[in-house]
């Protein structure tokens, strides 16, 4: 199951292993669409943690990492960013993109 950021320190959440966050926002349309395909994926990958973040909650994270349109996902190694994307994406795409960097 995807977890909801609640503003715990940032680094400590995506510090260890293989990390996705989901920057979105409650009024985005692709974004409710991509919410529950992140859902299925965290409870079939179990070498992946998925967060999400509301950017209007909190919205200094989002400035932070240069999110300019929602959803944008970005993924984490050990805490360094190691690739990001932003739009809707079917299921496949988000698992092979994710595999692609295990």
């Amino acid at each position: 199951m995807m977890t909801e950021y609640q503003g715990q320190e940032f680094q400590e959440v995506v510090g260890e292993g293989l990390v996705l966050v989901d920057f979105f926002a409650t009024w985005c349309g692709p974004c409710q669409m991509v919410m529950p395909v992140l859902d299925q994926i965290a409870q079939e990958l179990d070498y992946v943690k998925i967060y999400k973040v509301d950017i209007d909650k909190f919205r200094q994270l989002a400035i932070d990492f240069q999110v300019r349109g929602v959803p944008t996902l970005i993924l984490f190694k050990d805490g360094k960013i190691v690739d990001q994307a932003s739009g809707y994406r079917p299921k496949a795409k988000i698992v092979e993109w994710i595999n692609s960097h295990k």
